[in-house]
């Protein structure tokens, strides 16, 4: 049967109240594991009732703040265009999310339900054709500022995206070879498969290379440390220079949603998705012979934990690496974006097709 709108609604409900927590909850963990990792105490002033729940309020006094800041507008910038920036890099950003699947399918009634929000067999392009839009607002935000430092910043930005995006859609050129389809809830079933009985078929053990240069790609597109010379506060400053109140806020939260965004694209990708090892659509087929009968529910429950654990997981890996290496200078960047990631790029995908000919 075919969906109803109901159960459309319900679905995209779910995936923005997903993305949009683990973006806001991301500001308060920037804090605390930055914190931990530098043996500090880290924010935790904010408090409800004189309750301080380890800092975790500091997210909703974020959201206050830029909610009642007054929203500053440089005389001589293009109006239009400024306000309207923000609102295009957290759009595209968002729409991303559509494709990726957090789940195989639910039986509710009568209805079978499946557990993505856009279920097209074209998912890996659609992403790629929104990632190459999300630069539009950081290059427009930055024009439009009329700053020369913000329009710097937002050069920046446009060149280093650019670069990676290529290095990005040819990691994962090895990956789409093996699993013969850009459809993303295919790509997961695909790695449902078991070598020798035991170790799940995922990606990463397939393309432990593409691996390692997706991911490492995927933070240069986030902007973020060690890759945020588009906004670096010691020499221009950056494209949102010239932001305030809520259109700063848009581009703070862009960058933490495009952090989701890598970490359910590198899950989806080469950590099997929502495959939970041995898990079957009627419960758990262990290799030593024994079985575990669960309900289509129980499965489809187990299935999202195992995402989120999974998302939850490189969230943690990439504030990790962001705490842990110093900023790259930008001809850095852009020497490792085309000398080192683009070419090892290119092997992998010779390679990957020697190997696919030797072993058909």
């Amino acid at each position: 049967m075919t969906e109803s709108i109901g159960i459309v609604l319900g679905k995209l409900a779910f995936v923005l109240l997903f993305v949009l927590n683990f973006g806001g909850v991301l500001t308060w963990v920037e804090r605390k594991q930055s914190a931990l990792m530098q043996d500090r105490i880290g924010a935790n002033r904010a408090a409800i009732f004189g309750f301080r729940a380890i800092g975790l309020f500091h997210g909703i006094a974020d959201a206050v703040k830029m909610f009642t800041k007054e929203s500053f507008r440089p005389a001589n910038a293009e109006k239009f265009i400024f306000t309207l920036a923000p609102a295009i890099s957290v759009f595209f950003a968002l729409i991303g999310f559509a494709v990726i699947p957090f789940g195989d399918k639910l039986l509710l009634g009568g209805t079978e339900i499946n557990l993505q929000l856009a279920p097209l067999n074209v998912g890996v392009l659609y992403l790629f054709a929104v990632a190459g839009m999300a630069v539009y607002g950081v290059v427009l935000g930055a024009w439009a500022s009329r700053n020369n430092y913000a329009l710097l910043g937002g050069l920046r930005a446009a060149a280093q995206m650019i670069s990676y995006e290529v290095a990005l859609g040819v990691s994962i050129f090895g990956c789409i070879m093996i699993y013969q389809t850009v459809d993303l809830q295919e790509i997961v079933r695909w790695q449902g498969g078991y070598w020798g009985g035991w170790l799940p078929a995922w990606g990463v053990f397939l393309q432990p290379v593409g691996f390692i240069l997706f991911l490492t790609v995927g933070i240069a597109e986030t902007k973020r440390i060690p890759f945020d010379a588009p906004e670096g506060e010691s020499e221009i400053i950056g494209y949102n220079l010239e932001y305030s109140g809520m259109g700063f806020g848009m581009f703070l939260l862009t960058d933490f949603i495009e952090t989701v965004m890598i970490a359910a694209i590198t899950v989806t990708l080469f950590f099997g998705g929502w495959q939970v090892p041995y898990l079957m659509p009627d419960g758990f087929h262990f290799p030593w012979g024994g079985t575990v009968e669960l309900a289509n529910w129980a499965v489809a429950i187990l299935q999202v934990v195992s995402f989120t654990f999974k998302v939850i997981f490189f969230l943690w890996l990439q504030m990790t690496i962001r705490w842990t290496l110093p900023r790259f200078r930008y001809d850095q960047i852009m020497r490792l974006g085309w000398k080192y990631l683009l070419p090892i790029s290119l092997a992998n995908i010779v390679i990957t097709g020697f190997l696919i000919l030797m072993l058909k």
